[in-house]
C-alpha cells in the first residue's frame, strides 16, 4: 500500500526565513566565530523544524504571530552616517538625563562613545570578546529554542556586548537608544550581551523609538550575565512606531546575592511581546520585575515571563500594571518555576488591568511549578473599570470628571514606576504616563 506523503505548508513568512536565510549566513561568514555560528545554526534549525507559533502554541496563544506576520519584511540595508546623524539628532520619547549613548540605527550599532567604567566591543565590527564574554557568549540557552530569539539568532544584524569589570560601578547609566527609521517595511534584530562581573553595578536604560506609519519589524535581545554580588537596575521604554510589530527579549542568569530590578513602560507598537527569561543560579539572590503598559486604539502587548528558581533562598517579585482604552489588548503570561532543591524560595506574582472601554480585552495567566517542598509562592490577577466611589470623591471636591479619571489612572501607573531609583529618570516615566492620557482628552 503507498504511503502518503506530507507537505510541509509554510506562510510567505517561513517561506521568506527559509529563503532568505542561506544568503545571509554566508555574507556574515567573517564575523562572529564558531560560537555564533552555532547560534545561527540552532536558531534557523528551530525556525525550519516548527514554523512560526500560532494560538495553538500554549505560550503563543494570545499572540498568534503567524497570523500577525503573515511577511516577513525585509532586512534593512540602507545603513549610512547620514541615517545615523538623522537618527541621533531626533528627540527621544523618554528623557533619560545624563547617561552614556550607545545607539542603534536600524539594528546597527553606530556607537561613537568614549568608555567610562566599561568596556564595549561589536561582534559585527570585528571586536574579539574578551575571554569572559566569550564564555558567556559560547554558553547553552534553554530559551534558544523560542520563536523570537530564534528569529533573532538566524538574523541577527550585531552583537555588542558591554563588560562592567568587577568590583566597578560606572559613572553614569549605560543607555541602549535603538532606533528605527525608513518609510517602508523592514526588518532588525539587534542583540547585547551585558556582563556584569562579580561586585559590580550599572543601571541600564534600554529605549525603542520608530517611524509612526511604516509597519516595521524589530526584534531585540538583551542578556545580562550577572555575577556574584552584582547589582543592574534595567529601565526599557517602548516607544515603537503606531504600526510597528515589536518583538523584544530580555534574558538574565543570576549569581550568588545578586540583585536584578527591571521594569519596562509600553506605550508603543501596534503590537508587542516583551519576554523575560530570568534564572537564578545562585544562592541568596533577589529580583524584582515590574511593568507599566499603557494602550489604546486596537493596539496589542503581550507580556510574558518565565521566572526560574533553581537555587535555594532567593526572591522574586512581578508586578504588572496595565491601562486599557478603546479596543486595546493587553496579556499577561507568568511561570515561576522551583527547581528540586530550590528550597526556601520565595516567588510572588501579580498583574493588574485597568479597563477604560467595554470594547478593551484583557488576559491573565499566572502559573506556579514547584518541585521543592520548603517554598512560598503565590500569584493573582484582577481586571475592571475606575472605582466610582474614588472618582465621585474626587468629583465631590470640585475636581472636573476628567481631571479625576486622569489622577486615578496616573496613581495606578505610578506603583509600576516608583521602584526606580533615579528621581530624575521617575519622573520622566511619569511624564510618559501623563503624556498619553493627556492624548486621551
Amino acid at each position: 500500500m503507498a504511503t502518503a506523503e506530507l507537505a510541509v505548508v509554510r506562510t510567505p513568512a517561513e517561506e521568506a526565513i527559509v529563503e532568505r536565510y542561506p544568503a545571509f549566513r554566508a555574507r556574515q561568514q567573517h564575523w562572529g566565530g564558531a560560537a555564533v555560528e552555532r547560534l545561527r545554526e540552532q536558531g534557523f534549525a528551530a525556525l525550519k523544524t516548527r514554523g512560526l507559533p500560532n494560538r495553538r502554541v500554549e505560550e503563543w496563544k494570545y499572540t498568534d504571530l503567524k497570523a500577525l506576520m503573515p511577511q516577513l519584511a525585509e532586512r534593512f540595508d540602507g545603513f549610512s552616517q547620514g541615517l545615523v546623524e538623522r537618527a541621533a539628532a531626533l528627540r527621544p520619547h523618554l528623557a533619560v538625563g545624563d547617561a552614556t549613548r550607545i545607539l542603534f540605527v536600524n539594528g546597527c550599532s553606530a556607537a561613537t562613545l568614549r568608555e567610562q567604567g566599561f568596556v564595549y566591543g561589536s561582534v559585527a565590527h570585528g571586536d574579539d570578546p574578551r575571554p569572559q564574554t566569550a564564555a558567556v557568549i559560547s554558553r547553552e540557552r534553554d530559551y534558544a529554542d523560542n520563536a523570537a530569539v530564534a528569529l533573532n539568532s538566524a538574523f541577527m544584524d550585531d552583537w555588542v556586548f558591554l563588560r562592567i569589570p568587577a568590583g566597578t560601578k560606572p559613572d553614569k547609566p549605560l543607555h541602549l537608544e535603538f532606533r528605527e527609521i525608513g518609510d517602508k517595511p523592514f526588518a532588525t534584530y539587534p542583540r547585547v550581551l551585558i556582563v556584569v562581573e562579580d561586585g559590580a553595578s550599572a543601571t541600564v536604560i534600554e529605549t525603542h523609538d520608530g517611524s509612526d506609519g511604516v509597519a516595521y519589524q524589530t526584534n531585540s535581545l538583551i542578556e545580562f550575565e550577572i555575577g556574584n554580588g552584582a547589582r543592574v537596575e534595567h529601565v526599557a521604554m517602548n516607544a515603537a512606531g503606531d504600526k510597528a510589530l515589536a518583538l523584544s527579549t530580555v534574558a538574565a542568569r543570576l549569581g550568588r546575592d545578586a540583585r536584578f530590578a527591571t521594569l519596562t513602560v509600553t506605550v508603543g507598537a501596534a503590537v508587542s511581546r516583551q519576554q523575560l527569561f530570568l534564572a537564578f543560579q545562585g544562592e541568596g539572590s533577589e529580583a524584582q520585575v515590574r511593568g507599566a503598559t499603557m494602550l489604546r486604539d486596537k493596539q496589542h502587548c503581550d507580556s510574558t515571563l518565565v521566572i526560574n528558581h533553581a537555587a535555594p533562598h532567593c526572591l522574586s517579585r512581578e508586578t504588572f500594571k496595565t491601562v486599557l482604552d478603546d479596543e486595546a489588548r493587553g496579556v499577561f503570561q507568568g511561570k515561576i518555576i522551583v527547581a528540586p532543591g530550590a528550597q526556601k524560595t520565595d516567588g510572588k506574582m501579580a498583574a493588574h488591568t485597568l479597563l477604560l472601554s467595554d470594547a478593551a480585552e484583557a488576559n491573565a495567566k499566572p502559573e506556579l511549578e514547584i518541585f521543592a517542598d520548603d517554598v512560598v509562592c503565590g500569584h493573582g490577577a484582577t481586571a475592571g473599570a475606575l472605582d466610582d466611589n474614588l472618582k465621585f470623591y474626587l468629583m465631590a471636591r470640585g475636581i472636573p470628571e476628567k481631571d479625576a479619571e486622569a489622577l486615578l489612572i496616573e496613581s495606578f501607573v505610578a506603583e509600576g514606576v516608583d521602584s526606580v531609583e533615579d528621581e530624575t529618570l521617575r519622573e520622566a516615566l511619569m511624564d510618559v504616563a501623563r503624556g498619553w492620557l493627556k492624548a486621551r482628552e
